[in-house]
């Protein structure tokens, strides 16, 4: 069973080389998406052995994992993992977030950071004691989803799962639309505790806010 590792970048010059050392081991094939970034991500990713594809503009994490998740099931993979540009997931965390998958478990697994692992606890206080409180009641009263985190981008799924999740948020609305797809086909999912590693990069409130809205949007509209 292939297992390709699909990462989405976004001007990631600094950090995409450290990313792919610590994953390739761990897979078969490493993915980035080029999102248009203006600095040398695409050919630092290239020269680090990765297969690179690259958006002309930037389009959004959904919008990239969108399409790491075309190529890889054209390609043959068996499970396919979504993991950060940014150095905040560790590399270890792989084989368990997995595990459920090739055990038979689970088709889709949710790497969650409130599944008791302290060295989560570094995480913004609006973030942690408001948005994802938020999202995870929005998650609940909307969809039905009860699931520890709500928007965490580390996370795999089977080819067969990948094939039949179909998300339509092209930037960070993506992590809950995915959920609902989840949840709407059927799917069986787990989560299991990953660690995380805050940078200032990333954290805002008003994206947090703007995430909700995003997906109350959709709720209303569609």
């Amino acid at each position: 069973m292939k297992i390709f590792c699909v990462i989405p970048a976004y001007n990631e010059a600094e950090n995409i080389v450290k990313v792919i050392e610590q994953v390739k081991p761990l897979v078969n094939e490493v993915v980035v998406v080029d999102d248009g970034s203006t600095d040398q991500t695409g050919a630092l990713a290239e020269q680090a052995g990765a297969k690179v594809l690259r958006h002309i503009i930037n389009c959004g994490q959904g919008a990239a994992l969108r399409t790491g998740n075309e190529y890889s099931l054209i390609n043959g993979a068996g499970i396919i993992v979504h993991f950060d540009a940014d150095g905040q997931f560790s590399s270890r965390d792989i084989r368990q977030v997995i595990a459920p998958i090739i055990n038979g478990s689970a088709q889709v697994v949710y790497g969650s950071r409130f599944l008791n692992k302290p060295g989560n606890l570094e995480m913004p206080f609006l973030k942690k004691r408001l948005l994802m409180p938020l999202a995870r009641m929005a998650n609940r009263v909307f969809y039905k989803i009860n699931l520890t985190d709500p928007q965490s981008g580390f996370r795999a799924m089977s080819a067969f799962a990948a094939k039949k999740v179909c998300w339509g948020q092209d930037r960070m609305a993506h992590c809950s639309e995915i959920m609902i797809e989840v949840k709407k086909n059927n799917l069986s999912a787990a989560e299991v505790p990953i660690t995380v590693i805050y940078r200032r990069f990333g954290q805002s409130f008003s994206g947090g806010l703007k995430i909700i809205r995003d997906l109350l949007l959709a709720k209303f509209i569609n």
